[in-house]
């Protein structure tokens, strides 16, 4: 996420949403001595309000993330996603990925003026730019998957089954499509079961949005992987296929389809069989449909304001058709 242009006032009604409530439960979190400076609202997310909280006392100066969730359906979900959220954090503590640390969650709100989590800052941002770095970049999205998937979760710490975000009946096409068959051959693809797959721990959401980065060129770094509400225990394709298509959508066709081949040049496994691989790349794409707006509100927020509704429909069937060309 990035800050915004503006330091809130740390009273009541900071961003028109509430606050006082959720401050006081913040307060009692901190360190003697400590006190909230500053909250700077961040941008670029969509499930939640992102704020960072700069905090300063006897020691060292220091921000913590707050997340809440404001909007009806996501109050609705909160226990179960926020939840979800704070035990990852502290599974992935102890692992190499790089993750903020917990410190504390409201998921109920019977504290917070709405549900809540609460976590250290990361350094770094997020890089949405089509500049020079975007190669590296998906290299790095490719091994930072990599170790995603390859972590030991035993049996009892095992997130949800991953859950489709769509399916053949739900599509819904671009208004005044030229290319209604492409469409329906994709969708005919997912009509079917889905096929076996080789479970492993998925962030399930992983995309460039939710990666934070430092440096260009040689010192370009991930510094950061967040955002960890939706969890999964699922194929490896579908976080590929995820990350795919946001590629696609920001960058255009060819980034899309050359993350699957970073991913497998730096140790990844794929399904072996192209219609698996296929099942999964493309049950992911057609839940953007049909102009991605969901995502493009986002990513205009932080800067992407090139990516209209017609220009992302017609990335995003120029990438069904290479999907269904290489691996149809």
């Amino acid at each position: 996420m990035d800050a915004g242009g503006h330091t809130d006032d740390i009273g009541a009604g900071v961003d028109g949403q509430g606050w006082s409530n959720t401050r006081a439960w913040v307060e009692k979190t901190l360190g003697e001595g400590e006190r909230i400076r500053a909250v700077v609202p961040l941008r670029g997310g969509w499930t939640s309000r992102m704020r960072r909280l700069d905090i300063e006392g006897q020691g060292e100066p220091r921000s913590l993330v707050l997340r809440s969730f404001v909007r009806p359906f996501f109050v609705k979900h909160a226990q179960g996603l926020l939840t979800r959220e704070a035990d990852m954090l502290r599974f992935l503590a102890e692992t190499s990925v790089p993750v903020a640390d917990f410190h504390g969650v409201d998921a109920l709100a019977e504290h917070c003026d709405h549900p809540s989590l609460l976590m250290s800052w990361l350094p770094g941002r997020v890089r949405l730019d089509g500049d020079e770095d975007v190669p590296r970049r998906t290299g790095l999205l490719a091994r930072q998957l990599v170790d995603i998937h390859g972590l030991f979760v035993p049996t009892r710490t095992r997130p949800r089954t991953y859950q489709a975000w769509t399916a053949a009946d739900r599509v819904r096409l671009p208004e005044g499509t030229l290319r209604p068959e492409l469409w329906q051959r994709a969708v005919d693809v997912i009509h079917r079961p889905p096929p076996p797959y080789r479970p492993c721990f998925l962030h399930r959401d992983f995309h460039p949005g939710n990666v934070l980065f430092t440096g260009h060129g040689a010192d370009l770094a991930v510094t950061g992987v967040v955002d960890w509400v939706e969890t999964s225990w699922g194929p490896a394709d579908l976080d590929v296929a995820h990350c795919s298509t946001a590629l696609a959508l920001l960058h255009g066709v060819d980034t899309g389809m050359r993350l699957a081949d970073d991913y497998s040049a730096v140790g990844g496994a794929l399904d072996g069989d192209p219609g698996a691989h296929l099942y999964w790349r493309l049950l992911d794409a057609l839940a953007f449909a049909p102009d991605a707006e969901k995502v493009a509100g986002p990513w205009r927020e932080l800067g992407r304001h090139d990516l209209t509704p017609v220009t992302l429909t017609h990335r995003l069937e120029d990438y069904l058709q290479a999907l269904l060309t290489r691996y149809g």
